[in-house]
C-alpha cells in the first residue's frame, strides 16, 4: 500500500510528462480497439450474410462440395422431404432450427433469340418464402438488411438474373437496368425467334407440362433456358425475368440465375422422383452448430443407405470469409505490435527520465532501509498505473468515438460489394477484444518499466547521494 502510494505520488508530481506519457497511451488503446471494433463488424456482417443466404449448415451429398458443379443432378438427395420432416420433429432440433429449405442447383443455357444472344448459366432454385425467412435472422443486430426476395408471390415461371447476365443478353431497357452499357455496335439477328431445332425441342418438352410454351406472345423479358435434365437428355423452358440484382464478383454476376425451386425441380426431374441437391438449416444462434451437426449424424445415417451425406457448415462453403477474417485478424495482430512498440519505448523513456531525475532520492531510500527489490517495485507500480489509466482511458474514448461513428450515418463501399454498407465499428459489448487490449498494453507498460527499475535499484547507494 505504500509503495502505491509513493507511486501516485510520483507520478503527480511532475504532471506533465506524466500526462503525455497517458495520452500516448490512451491514443494507442483507442487505435488499437477502434480498428478491432471495424474487424469485428465486418466480421459481423460477412457472418450474417451468408446465414441469411445459405443458413449456418448445409446437408448435401458428401461429394456435392467438390464435384457437384459439373453435373449437380447426380448428386442430388433422394426423400428430401423426409429428412426435412425428421429434423423438423426431432426434440432437441426442432427447437433448435428456425428454417429448414431445399434447394437445387443447375446448370445450362439461357438465350434471348430476339436478340440473337445466348450464354451459360449456373443457378438455384430456391423456396421463395423460406428465403424471406431467413432474411430476418439478425442475431449481431447489424443495420445491414437483405432486400425481400422477389420470387415469393412471383409467377411459377419466374427468374431473377445477375445484372451482367441482363447486359449480356440485352435486358437492360426492359428490365430499367441504369447505368447498363450496351455494345458499340449491337448485334443483328439473322432470324427472329428460337431457332427450329430448340422450338421443336421446346413443343416436345411442352407435351409433358414441364414447360410454358415458347411460342407464346413476344416479351422483352422472356428468356429460354435450356438445361440437361437428370437422364441426360436437353430440356428447355421458357421464363419471365423479373428482376436483376448485381451478385457482388463480376464472373457470378455475368452467369448467375435463380429460379422458383419446384419450377427448375420439374424441368431437371420430370416424372421421375424429385430430388435436392442441398437442404439449407438456419439455426436461432451460430454458436448451436457443434451441437447441430452432433444431433444430425443419426439421423442422416438412416438417409444414408443408397446416398452418403455430409453436413456442412456455413464457413467450409464459404472459405472467402474465412480468409477474410483471418487476415484481419493478422492485421490486428500487426497493428497491435506497432502500437505496443511505440507504448513500450514512450513508457520506457519516461521511466529512464525519471531514474535520472530522482537518483539522489533514489540514494537517500536506499540510505534509510529500502532494499532494491523496493526500489524495483517502486518503478514498475509507476509504470503499470500509467499503463493502467492509459488503457482505461483509450476504453472510453474507443466506446465515445465509436458511438459517434455509428450515429453519423456514414456509409463505405467494401471490395466485392455492389452497393454501400453503413460504416459501423462495434466496440462496445466485444469484452474479449477490450479485455485482452487493456491486459496487454499493462503487460507492455510494466515491461517497459522493468529495466529502468532494474537499473534503479542497481545503483550504489555513495554515488547516488552525491549525484547533481
Amino acid at each position: 500500500m505504500m509503495t502505491l502510494s509513493l507511486a501516485v505520488r510520483n507520478l503527480l508530481r511532475n504532471r506533465r510528462r506524466s500526462l503525455a506519457t497517458l495520452l500516448a497511451m490512451a491514443i494507442g488503446s483507442t487505435s488499437i480497439l477502434l480498428f478491432g471494433g471495424f474487424s469485428a463488424n465486418i466480421n459481423y456482417m460477412m457472418h450474417t450474410h451468408h446465414v441469411r443466404t445459405g443458413g449456418h449448415l448445409q446437408i448435401q451429398h458428401r461429394d456435392f462440395f467438390l464435384y457437384g458443379n459439373g453435373n449437380p443432378s447426380a448428386y442430388g438427395i433422394s426423400h428430401y422431404k423426409e429428412l426435412i420432416a425428421a429434423i423438423q420433429s426431432d426434440e432437441v432440433l426442432r427447437d433448435m432450427v428456425l428454417v429448414a429449405s431445399p434447394t437445387l442447383q443447375f446448370g445450362g443455357i439461357a438465350g434471348n433469340y430476339a436478340a440473337n444472344v445466348s450464354r451459360t448459366i449456373i443457378g438455384n432454385g430456391f423456396v421463395a418464402k423460406d428465403i424471406n425467412r431467413m432474411h430476418a435472422w439478425n442475431d449481431f443486430d447489424v443495420k445491414k438488411e437483405e432486400p425481400p426476395f422477389a420470387l415469393e408471390g412471383a409467377p411459377e415461371d419466374a427468374a431473377i438474373v445477375g445484372i451482367g447476365v441482363a447486359r449480356v443478353l440485352q435486358l437492360c431497357d426492359a428490365l430499367n437496368i441504369p447505368n447498363c452499357p450496351k455494345p458499340t455496335k449491337e448485334a443483328k439477328p439473322d432470324s427472329a425467334g428460337l431457332p427450329d431445332d430448340i422450338a421443336q425441342l421446346s413443343d416436345q418438352n411442352a407435351s409433358d407440362g414441364s414447360r410454358s410454351s415458347a411460342k407464346s406472345a413476344p416479351n422483352p423479358r422472356r428468356l429460354d433456358v435450356l438445361v440437361v435434365n437428370a437422364g441426360g437428355a436437353p430440356n428447355v423452358t421458357a421464363v419471365e425475368v423479373i428482376r436483376a440484382q448485381e451478385q457482388g464478383i463480376k464472373e457470378l454476376d455475368e452467369v448467375y440465375m435463380m429460379m422458383q425451386f419446384s419450377y427448375i425441380q420439374k424441368l431437371m426431374y420430370g416424372a421421375s422422383p424429385p430430388k435436392a441437391t442441398s437442404i439449407m438449416l438456419q439455426l436461432r444462434h451460430s454458436d448451436q452448430i457443434p451441437a447441430a451437426i452432433e444431433r444430425l449424424k443419426p439421423i442422416l445415417a438412416k438417409f444414408s443407405a443408397d446416398q452418403p451425406l455430409a453436413v456442412l457448415d456455413f464457413r467450409t462453403l464459404n472459405p472467402f470469409y474465412v480468409q477474410t477474417i483471418r487476415m484481419f485478424d493478422t492485421i490486428f495482430g500487426f497493428v497491435f505490435i506497432l502500437i505496443g512498440g511505440i507504448v513500450l519505448f514512450t513508457v520506457s523513456n519516461t521511466m529512464n527520465t525519471a531514474v535520472v531525475e530522482r537518483t539522489v532520492e533514489i540514494g537517500t531510500l536506499r540510505a534509510i532501509g529500502l532494499r532494491r527489490s523496493g526500489i524495483r517495485r517502486l518503478f514498475v507500480t509507476e509504470g503499470a498505473l500509467i499503463g493502467l489509466c492509459g488503457a482505461v482511458l483509450g476504453v472510453v474514448l474507443a466506446l465515445a468515438l465509436a458511438a459517434l461513428v455509428n450515429l453519423s450515418g456514414l456509409n463505405w463501399l467494401p471490395p466485392g460489394n455492389v452497393e454501400p454498407l453503413p460504416l459501423t465499428i462495434t466496440v462496445f459489448g466485444e469484452t474479449r477484444m477490450i479485455i485482452g487490449t487493456t491486459v496487454g498494453l499493462i503487460c507492455i507498460a510494466v515491461l517497459s518499466a522493468w529495466w529502468p527499475a532494474y537499473r534503479a535499484a542497481d545503483l550504489k547507494i555513495v554515488d547516488a547521494l552525491r549525484h547533481v
